[in-house]
C-alpha cells in the first residue's frame, strides 16, 4: 500500500479565498501530494477574540470553496474538540486517525517563519512533520544568515524546511471583511459560492476591524 502524502493548509479563514485556494493547488501540484486538507481553526491561540464570524460559517464557506478539486478536502478536527487549536495536537490526531506511516507537511507563509520557534511545542510540531513547507512569492532569494538564525532559535528546523515558489495575491480576510463593511465588491477574490454564502447569511455587514 502506498503512502499517503498529505498537505494541511491551516487558519481560520474568516473568509477563505483565492490566494489560500492558489498556495494549496500550488503546493499539491510542486510536490506531488495525494492531497490538500484544509483544516479550520476552531479556537486559534494567536486571534484570542479576533474571529468574526461564527465556527460553522467558516467551515461551510471552507467546504464550498473547495467542493470542485477533487484533491482537496476539510477537516473538522479542531473544530469539534474543545480548547485552544494547537497543531502539535492536530497533528497527533490526525497521525492516530490517518495512521503512523501518513507523510504530513503543513504549510505556513515565509512572513510567518520567524514567529513559529514561538509556537507551542515547536519542537514537537517539527518531530511530526515529514516537512513544513515554506511559501514565499517568485524569485524571492532566501537569506542565509536569517535562516542560520532561526535554526539556532529552534535546531533543526532548516532539516524540516521546504520551501515552494507560489503565485502572490494581495487578498487578505481582513480586507475582504472590511469591504463588506464599506459595501465595497470582493467578487473575484473569493469564489462565487463563498460570496453568496456571505451574502446569505449577513456576515461581516456590521463589523469593523480594531
Amino acid at each position: 500500500m502506498s503512502t499517503r502524502s498529505i498537505g494541511l493548509m491551516g487558519g481560520t479563514f474568516d473568509p477563505i479565498h483565492h490566494a489560500h485556494l492558489i498556495v494549496a493547488e500550488e503546493v499539491r501540484y510542486a510536490l506531488n501530494l495525494t492531497e490538500m486538507v484544509f483544516i479550520p481553526a476552531g479556537e486559534p491561540p494567536h486571534k484570542v477574540g479576533r474571529i468574526t464570524a461564527p465556527v460553522q460559517d467558516r467551515v461551510a464557506m471552507v467546504e464550498l470553496a473547495v467542493a470542485s478539486n477533487p484533491h482537496f478536502s476539510v477537516s473538522r478536527v479542531e473544530v469539534d474538540r474543545p480548547g485552544p487549536s494547537y497543531l502539535v495536537d492536530t497533528l497527533r490526531l490526525l497521525k492516530k486517525q490517518w495512521g503512523k506511516d501518513t507523510e504530513l507537511f503543513f504549510v505556513i507563509g515565509w512572513d510567518s517563519l520567524e514567529d513559529f520557534p514561538t509556537w507551542y511545542k515547536p519542537t514537537e510540531i517539527l518531530e511530526q512533520l515529514t516537512r513544513l513547507v515554506v511559501v514565499h512569492r517568485p524569485g524571492y532569494k532566501e537569506d542565509e544568515e536569517y535562516n542560520q538564525q532561526l535554526e539556532a532559535r529552534l535546531p533543526g528546523l532548516l532539516q524540516k524546511m521546504c520551501p515552494v515558489a507560489v503565485p502572490q495575491l494581495d487578498i487578505s480576510s481582513t480586507d475582504l471583511r472590511q469591504r463588506i463593511v464599506e459595501n465595497r465588491p470582493i467578487k473575484y477574490q473569493t469564489p462565487a459560492e463563498v460570496e453568496a454564502y456571505i451574502q446569505e447569511h449577513q456576515l461581516y455587514r456590521y463589523h469593523t476591524e480594531s
